[in-house]
């Protein structure tokens, strides 16, 4: 193992977002401190004419934009669904863009719903596309015409529990994870849960509702595929010390299209040696090299779940809150949204975010949030998050205070692209619930992201930039 450590410095603020080292994507470089974005200076309205400008109160109360940009609303949650099969269900979580074959500009659209047991609105049960009848998660599949005009929605995969994010795959389907460890016989399930499911977003019945055993048993978060060789990254969150692992797994059949993941294969766990928390990592910069893959003893987890295994003397790395996962350039990156000292971690921060180089077995801090923030403004909590068709990110916000859809431009300039109007607290005690399921159509155009409650899904276009 080798580590760097370029700088020797204190966290920053949540509301820095320091990188002065490593690139996301197609030579992103991060620097730049969202407190001289958003505090209505000089430098901050200077700065701001890289992003798309201040954020317009939305008159209906829904979404805020800038200027130039409007929104949307493909569905609802509790309207019928456009399929007659129910309502549609609550809780949207994370999403995904396909483009329809010889659909000229049309869009498939496939939706996580992260229903638990007591789930407001269930994803409905259809024959041939349900796992549990006693899950109310699932995913719902919609189908855009050019000018984002709905013309189908309808049940995807149905029984399946706490279905969170997830993540594409080269071959065009979408792999919809459970955040949950819950067994048969627990909140009246009749099936074992915590697996990954693929989902046809053309064709949901070509892959139905099969539990991808092989890909583990545990609080799936979302996932990656790297698409040269075909290993698959995943994410955990656990709720619970000692966190969720960072995973790969190294399919039998790896890019052999739809289907190919139930040929089985090898679930492998990350270990970072000498560095059994990634909380401790305070740096951006800080370089690990040499990481190690240790295959998980029972990837079933059967007695024992996965993050309570025993790995051998060396142990096996964790982390609190590992959320958003995505493929970029050549490298795997994934979001850590927080870590809490009272909840178990062995130091605090309010968002990193790793890149792993497959290449060089290395491990770098591209991203670190500190601890002391304004949780009004754009910055905290990072979870979901996509390259947008500039090069730069969009990154959901999962916090406290208001919630937006920030942006990171090539530059390193942070900027807020959305904001949430929809109160679901009181006028005297706003709240607003998390974005969730950021992504982009294939030509760029369009910007399809959800609320998570009151379920909501945006189609938002505008002026972007490329």
């Amino acid at each position: 193992m080798s580590v760097s450590s370029p700088r020797q410095e204190p966290p920053a603020s949540r509301r820095e977002l320091i990188a002065r080292s490593g690139a996301l994507g197609a030579g992103i470089v991060f620097s730049g401190a969202l407190t001289e974005l958003f505090t209505g200076t000089a430098a901050a309205q200077t700065l701001g004419r890289t992003g798309y400008g201040p954020l317009v109160p939305d008159p209906d109360g829904l979404l805020d934009l800038p200027a130039g940009f409007r929104y949307r609303v493909l569905s609802r949650e509790g309207e019928p669904l456009r399929s007659g099969e129910g309502l549609v269900p609550s809780n949207h979580d994370g999403m995904s863009a396909f483009p329809v074959r010889r659909g000229r500009g049309a869009v498939h659209l496939v939706r996580n719903h992260e229903n638990r047991a007591d789930g407001r609105h269930p994803v409905p049960t259809v024959e041939g596309l349900t796992y549990d009848p006693a899950g109310k998660g699932g995913c719902t599949a919609l189908t855009l015409d050019s000018r984002d005009r709905v013309l189908s929605e309808r049940v995807a995969i149905a029984g399946t529990a706490v279905n969170c994010a997830g993540g594409p795959t080269p071959w065009g389907t979408w792999l919809t994870c459970e955040e949950t460890e819950d067994r048969a016989g627990t909140n009246g399930y009749t099936k074992d849960h915590g697996f990954i499911f693929e989902v046809d977003p053309a064709d949901p019945h070509r892959t139905g509702a099969v539990p991808l055993t092989a890909m583990g048993r545990f609080q799936h978060e979302a996932i990656a595929v790297d698409p040269r060789r075909g290993i698959v990254y995943e994410t955990e969150d656990a709720f619970e010390k000692p966190f969720g692992l960072f995973y790969r797994f190294l399919p039998e059949d790896p890019l052999g299209g739809t289907g190919s993941l139930r040929a089985g294969g090898r679930l492998q766990a990350m270990r970072v040696p000498g560095v059994p928390d990634l909380s401790t990592v305070q740096e951006t910069g800080a370089t690990f090299d040499r990481i190690e893959w240790v295959d998980v003893p029972d990837p079933l987890a059967g007695g024992t779940p996965i993050r309570f295994q025993d790995f051998g003397r060396g142990g096996i790395t964790h982390a609190q809150k590992l959320e958003g996962c995505y493929w970029g350039g050549s490298s795997v990156y994934f979001v850590s949204s927080f870590a809490r000292g009272a909840d178990g971690s062995a130091a605090d921060h309010y968002g990193q975010i790793w890149r792993y180089d497959p290449e060089r077995r290395r491990l770098t801090l591209v991203i670190v949030f500190g601890p002391d923030t304004d949780v009004q403004l754009p910055g905290e909590s990072p979870d979901n998050i996509c390259l947008a068709p500039s090069g730069g990110l969009m990154v959901c916000e999962d916090g406290n205070g208001a919630q937006h859809v920030y942006g990171v431009t090539r530059q390193g300039e942070v900027y807020a692209m959305a904001r949430g109007a929809q109160n679901i607290g009181t006028p005297e005690e706003p709240e607003w619930g998390e974005f969730a399921g950021v992504t982009f159509s294939p030509d760029g155009e369009t910007m399809y992201v959800n609320c998570y409650t009151p379920g909501t899904t945006f189609a938002v276009t505008g002026p972007w930039r490329r």
